[in-house]
C-alpha cells in the first residue's frame, strides 16, 4: 500500500514520484519551467524560429508541437535567438526569422548584430518604394509625437545621431533621403564617421542604379515629396 502511495502524485514533465501533492506542486524540473514559460513573448519568438526552421530547412510541413520544442537539444539556442529578436525589435520580426533560418548561419551564430544588419541592407536595397516610403512616413510621424512636432520636419531637425540610427536600422529609407531637399540637406551634416555608418545603406551608385531602372517610381517618391513639403 505504501509503495504504491509513493506512485500517485507523479510529474508530467520528468514522471519523477511523490508521496505528497504538495511536494509535486513546488516541484520544479526544467521540463516544467520550459511549460510554464510557453507564453513569454521571447519564448514563444524562439518557438517560431524553430518551427520555421524545420519547415524551411527541413521541409516538414507539419509544425512541431511546443513539447517536441520543449524537449529539443537546440531549445536553449532558440530561447537566446527569441531574447535578441524581443529586444531587437526588428524590421518584420517574422521576415527576419524566415530570413536567418534560410540564410545557412549556424544557430549559435543567429544573434550576432552583424546578421541583423546584413537583413536590414538586404530589405531597404530590394524591397518595393511603396513599402519603403510607408515605412519611412510612419517613422517620421511617430517621432514627431514624440517630439511634439510634425512628421515632415524630420529632416530639418531630428539629431544627427538618431538620423544616423534610423538609416541604419532601415527606418528611414533611401528613397525619401536622396530624392528630397531636406533629406539631401540632413546628410551634408554627418561627419566622416558618420557617413561612414551609414555608408552602406545610402551607397549613392547603388541607388543612381536603382532610381535610373525605376523611374516611376520616382516619379511617386517627388510626388509625396512635392505634396509634403519635404
Amino acid at each position: 500500500m505504501l509503495k504504491l502511495m509513493e506512485q500517485q502524485y507523479i510529474c508530467p514533465h520528468c514522471d519523477s514520484k511523490f508521496m505528497k501533492e504538495k511536494t509535486l506542486i513546488v516541484h520544479m524540473c526544467e521540463q516544467k519551467r520550459r511549460y510554464l514559460a510557453r507564453n513569454e513573448k521571447h519564448v514563444q519568438v524562439g518557438y517560431q524560429a524553430y518551427i520555421r526552421f524545420y519547415q524551411l530547412v527541413q521541409k516538414q510541413d507539419v509544425p512541431k508541437s511546443y513539447n517536441d520544442f520543449a524537449r529539443s537539444p537546440y531549445y536553449n539556442a532558440f530561447i537566446k535567438f527569441g531574447s535578441f529578436v524581443h529586444n531587437v525589435n526588428p524590421l518584420y520580426p517574422d521576415q527576419y526569422i524566415d530570413y536567418v533560418v534560410k540564410s545557412g548561419v549556424k544557430l549559435d551564430h543567429w544573434c550576432r548584430d552583424g546578421l541583423y544588419e546584413q537583413y536590414v541592407l538586404y530589405l531597404v536595397k530590394s524591397e518595393p518604394v511603396e513599402v519603403a516610403l510607408q515605412r519611412t512616413i510612419g517613422h517620421m510621424m511617430e517621432w514627431a509625437e514624440n517630439n511634439n512636432s510634425v512628421w515632415n520636419h524630420y529632416f530639418n531637425y531630428v539629431s544627427v545621431n538618431r538620423a544616423v540610427f534610423d538609416i541604419k536600422d532601415g527606418k528611414v529609407s533611401p528613397w525619401l533621403i536622396l530624392n528630397s531637399v531636406s533629406g539631401k540637406k540632413l546628410l551634408t551634416t554627418f561627419n566622416d564617421e558618420q557617413l561612414s555608418a551609414v555608408g552602406s545603406t545610402i551607397d549613392p551608385e547603388f541607388w543612381r542604379k536603382r532610381f535610373a531602372k525605376h523611374p516611376d517610381d520616382i516619379d511617386l517618391v517627388k510626388q509625396v515629396v512635392k505634396e509634403s513639403n519635404l
